[in-house]
């Protein structure tokens, strides 16, 4: 069984507006992982419905993360990137997604235990959210069915 990672994201503002308690989602997350998973599995798990917008993650030394197509060349491939290979239990870094609105996600890893079965029995390969809290804005702002922004 590989070793697990506990890693805790929250919205810390996107669209002009700053939470404050910012919502938040606890991930059980299998460390071979790579970035372009834990990408997926945020948009899923905070609601968004359309990714086909870009993104990327920073770390703490500044080192940026994101799609390979992209064309940023400072970019390291985030589909070939696993998390263990470059975080640590207490690290933490910055996801965001849709560089127009800046969905900015501050991410810290929680904790690294060699056996989730305590906790949720048999583990995924990809993320799975274990504790959520707030209430999550639509990306684009939308108050109804028919498309009304804020």
């Amino acid at each position: 069984m590989a070793d697990v990672m506990t890693l805790r994201v929250e919205l810390m503002s996107g669209r002009g507006m700053h939470f404050d308690p910012p919502p938040g989602r606890v991930f059980l997350v299998d460390q071979r992982t790579t970035f372009d998973e834990l990408a997926h599995a945020i948009n899923v798990h905070f609601a968004r419905w359309d990714p086909a917008h870009l993104h990327f993650f920073r770390l703490g030394d500044g080192r940026e993360i994101g799609p390979s197509d992209a064309d940023f060349s400072d970019w390291l491939d985030d589909d070939q990137i696993a998390l263990s290979s470059v975080l640590a239990e207490g690290d933490e870094f910055e996801y965001i997604f849709d560089l127009g609105d800046e969905w900015q996600h501050h991410c810290r890893v929680e904790g690294v235990s060699a056996d989730p079965s305590e906790a949720v029995g048999e583990l995924t390969k990809l993320p799975l959210p274990i504790l959520g809290w707030g209430s999550l804005p639509d990306q684009y702002g939308r108050q109804s069915e028919i498309g009304t922004e804020e």
